[in-house]
């Protein structure tokens, strides 16, 4: 009878460590998934300050060049559209498809410089330009860091057993990548 007990006091000592090891997997994988999904935030949260920052010297931008090529009204609609689009947009990929739309259009405007060369010798379009070179850059890194923290915190919950805890704690895969603008595979045209 007592060796029948300690048996029973073993056995239901290796379940209660079974299941502490299986709960403390559980917390630890939960913890690590908040710091992941935490870094994605903060990493999208700088791409937007960025990207608003480039939504602000847009207005300069397009008042300046007004002032030099009056009749080109079309590209100036369309940056006013694709702006605004940016502006409305809610979630990362209606953000990121509209930043695409937004890259397009202020493509088109600076390709004006080339049919107008007063424009070349405004300061203060070259100071404009300077700061949204600039601008573009901060935009380039804070979406590879974006991207770079998305990548990790959809490849943590995507392996195993973390994808088990991930489906219990309501972690998801997260795919709004940001990626090439469509045309940005072409190489622009330059004529001497």
């Amino acid at each position: 009878m007592r060796r029948g007990l300690y048996v029973m006091l073993a056995v239901l000592g290796v379940l209660v460590l079974a299941a502490l090891m299986v709960f403390g997997s559980y917390v630890s994988a939960r913890n690590q998934m908040v710091a992941k999904d935490q870094s994605v935030k903060q990493n999208w949260s700088e791409v937007s300050i960025q990207m608003q920052r480039r939504a602000d010297l847009i207005p300069n931008l397009v008042e300046t060049v007004k002032g030099f090529t009056k009749e080109e009204s079309g590209v100036y609609g369309e940056i006013a559209q694709a702006r605004d689009g940016l502006m409305n947009a809610q979630t990362p990929q209606q953000k990121i498809a509209a930043n695409g739309q937004l890259d397009g259009a202020l493509a088109k405007v600076l390709v004006l410089t080339e049919n107008y060369p007063q424009l070349r010798s405004s300061d203060q379009f070259m100071r404009l330009q300077d700061e949204l070179a600039g601008t573009e850059n901060r935009i380039a890194v804070a979406r590879k860091r974006y991207n770079d923290a998305l990548q990790d915190y959809n490849t943590f919950i995507l392996q195993f057993p973390n994808n088990i805890w991930a489906g219990m704690a309501g972690f998801q895969q997260n795919t709004a990548y940001f990626t090439a603008s469509a045309g940005a595979q072409n190489v622009p045209a330059v004529k001497f």
